[in-house]
């Protein structure tokens, strides 16, 4: 009899740790999404402020490309 309990509480270890990794790796992935929601709306910010600026220096890019494709 002793050696079922031994047993039993073996296996109610083994599933206790099992369930106890499992739950940590939700919360990792919790973190991990909400990191990289707080990074997309901190460069949505960050765009939306500097757009004018962001777009004059791709248009200047662009404006040099063509003058050496032109030959200018």
């Amino acid at each position: 009899m002793t050696t079922l309990f031994v047993r039993l509480g073996l296996v109610l270890g083994l599933l206790r740790d099992r369930l106890d990794t499992r739950s940590d790796r939700g919360a990792t992935a919790v973190e991990y999404g909400l990191l990289i929601g707080i990074i997309a709306i901190g460069l949505i910010a960050i765009l939306g402020v500097f757009n004018t600026a962001i777009s004059g220096f791709f248009v200047d890019i662009a404006a040099q490309f063509s003058g050496a494709v032109d030959g200018e």
